[in-house]
């Protein structure tokens, strides 16, 4: 009977470190101790309402929401790093985690990896502060329609107003300026088969769309500063 329950075990451990080799190419895998912060990533494309298809990679966010929930009522949890690396996607599941992650009470720290682009823009803006590596870039564009489209003058005051939205919530959330961010929002000759603008790491923060040049390190620093500034003063003492 023992020796079932052993087999058993190892039969059980075998199947998890292939799991572990098939999804990550690797066998160990590093385990962090219980930490205050929660890292949240977004990747690939926003999926919203509509089902992306399988080989997109996707970031679903009726995924994210309940995990913001859980973070706004977990008392472990003092801080949020959100990792950006996002093409973008649909602009009301955009437009949703950014105000979600805007309204959580707990600090919060972005930082744009390889690339913030579209939707990503006020998803990387709605943290308390907001970090940009300096190979990436984010492409501020106007928005665009997919599906049947009626040629009603409605039609482009509905777009108009959902374009309002974004500038709106970005222009709130940042640094920049209205007509610096529109300027390049409709700019021409930028972007190759598109209009809009290519915003490259430094150039970002020099815009005030992103506070500053950084990484992993400087995320974690600024969100373990803003951790002790929300602390009451003497909290830690013995």
């Amino acid at each position: 009977m023992e020796k079932d329950k052993n087999q058993n075990q190892d039969e059980e451990n075998k199947s998890s470190l292939v799991d572990k080799i098939q999804q990550l190419g690797q066998s160990n895998v590093p385990q962090a101790p219980d930490s205050n912060i929660h890292v949240l990533t977004i990747i690939g494309q926003v999926e919203g309402h509509i089902q992306l298809p399988p080989q997109n990679k996707t970031t679903k966010y009726e995924h994210l929401i309940p995990q913001l929930i859980a973070i706004e009522q977990n008392p472990k949890i003092e801080g949020v790093i959100i990792l950006l690396n996002t093409v973008g996607g649909d602009v009301e599941a955009g437009l949703a985690l950014s105000e979600m992650i805007a309204s959580i009470s707990k600090p919060t720290v972005s930082i744009v990896l390889g690339g913030g682009h579209s939707i990503g823009v006020p998803i990387a803006v709605a943290t308390n502060h907001s970090f940009i590596v300096p190979t990436a870039t984010m492409i501020i564009h106007p928005i665009r329609l997919t599906g049947m489209v009626i040629g009603v003058p409605q039609t482009f005051e509905y777009l108009d107003k959902m374009q309002d939205r974004v500038i709106n919530f970005v222009i709130d959330h940042s640094k920049i300026k209205e007509e610096k961010f529109k300027e390049l929002m409709f700019a021409r000759g930028n972007l190759t088969r598109d209009i809009g603008s290519n915003v490259v790491g430094a150039d970002a923060v020099e815009y005030g769309l992103i506070d500053a040049v950084g990484g992993v390190k400087e995320a974690m620093k600024k969100v373990s500063e803003l951790i002790n500034q929300t602390k009451p003063k003497g909290s830690d003492s013995e």
